[in-house]
């Protein structure tokens, strides 16, 4: 079973590549959307508050991102928040699953109280989107950790207790495929000039941060020309219409359209970016939107994955370097585990007797904790605990 959700893209993207690499080792794979388990109205709510705070108070994720990375008892708040989710969560889980692994953090606050209580008798894994491995992924009773080369344990010091296997990253193949592709037919089918640099500008499924800034100041420079995507971002998608040549909205085929320009820009150093170095496309950071995305940004431009631009000005020396030493290598990953192998390995050493234990209830030993965790967490936050 494969737990997401479609908070964006690039949770739902890796799940279902790790999906196909399974299905492809012979398992039947379920996915589930954690949002599911929510009631009703609180799906739609957490979904577009996500949202709205990415778009109109950037300031404030970006707060809440980094309390969170500095205060583990913030994320014993948000487990406690969620514990009443974790009996419905283990009653979807089929019976005959013998793995469950996770690609969104909130997941890991549901399942790994579950498995560390003895409620669910098979493996947790997890594998992380992110470069940056935020206090959010981490939970009691989660078995693996997986997470891509160069990805760092946020705050540092926690990174002596959590052991993350390094794996390659869930992109699909078609990524890292045939160099000999004509550049110019694919140019032509998504309706770009043959000849020019280009530059392919990229926001995520939401078209979050600043694109329209990025947009104008990657087109002032001169050097190459600007192809937006932005995703599922309609407004987004209406206005640059109007002053913009080529901007597309949701692409399918993102393979291709990679193959077609010369440098990424992007602001979140998520799928897209991790697309793009599988390809072998060179990638700026320009303008990251808060929170993970310059936590990421950071990460990325330290082990020279990437280059993270800081101001208007860099931009076009930026641009013009990475263009003109441009190298379709595509990322190396053979010596890397696969996510697949590892969870297969996983699910047949399991056992197949049920996965979820409906019967056991929580001790009191186990409220009481909880309790004081929160008690202690909430003192804390208000600065009780000084």
């Amino acid at each position: 079973m494969v737990v997401s959700a479609n908070v964006g893209a690039g949770h739902d993207t890796a799940a279902a590549e790790l999906a196909c690499r399974l299905r492809e080792r012979g398992f039947r794979v379920d996915r589930m959307n954690l949002l599911d388990v929510l009631p009703r109205p609180a799906r739609w709510a957490f979904r577009e508050a996500y949202r709205g705070i990415l778009r109109w108070l950037p300031w404030g994720y970006d707060a809440l991102f980094t309390l969170t990375s500095r205060s583990r008892r913030s994320v014993w708040v948000i487990r406690a928040l969620l514990r009443p989710l974790r009996g419905r969560m283990g009653r979807v889980i089929p019976p005959d699953t013998r793995a469950v692994v996770t690609t969104y953090p909130f997941a890991n606050q549901l399942l790994g109280p579950l498995r560390r209580q003895g409620r669910l008798v098979v493996p947790v894994i997890t594998y992380v989107t992110d470069f940056v491995v935020h206090p959010t992924w981490l939970s009691p009773g989660v078995d693996v950790y997986c997470a891509v080369r160069h990805a760092e344990v946020q705050p540092a010091g926690t990174a002596g207790g959590v052991d993350i296997t390094v794996v390659q990253p869930l992109v699909s193949p078609a990524f890292g495929g045939p160099v000999g592709v004509d550049r110019r037919q694919v140019r032509r089918r998504f309706g770009l000039p043959e000849r020019g640099p280009l530059a392919l500008i990229v926001a995520g499924a939401w078209g979050a941060g600043e694109v329209e800034s990025t947009v104008a100041e990657v087109g002032a420079t001169g050097c190459a020309r600007p192809v937006v995507v932005c995703g599922r971002n309609e407004a987004l998608y209406r206005r640059l219409r109007r002053h913009g040549e080529h901007v597309l909205g949701w692409v399918d085929d993102m393979p291709a359209l990679m193959r077609a320009v010369d440098v990424v820009v992007e602001n979140a150093g998520g799928l897209t970016c991790q697309e793009a170095l599988a390809a072998g496309v060179p990638v700026l950071t320009y303008r990251p939107i808060p929170g993970h995305g310059r936590a990421n940004a950071s990460i990325l431009h330290r082990a020279g994955l990437t280059r993270w631009v800081g101001s208007a000005e860099h931009l076009r020396p930026a641009l013009i370097e990475v263009t003109a030493r441009r190298s379709r290598g595509g990322a190396d990953s053979r010596a890397q585990v696969d996510p697949a192998g590892l969870v297969a390995e996983a699910a047949a050493e399991s056992g197949g007797a049920g996965a979820y234990d409906r019967r056991r209830g929580r001790s009191v030993a186990d409220a009481v904790g909880d309790a004081v965790g929160v008690v202690a967490a909430l003192l804390q936050s208000s600065g009780g605990g000084r």
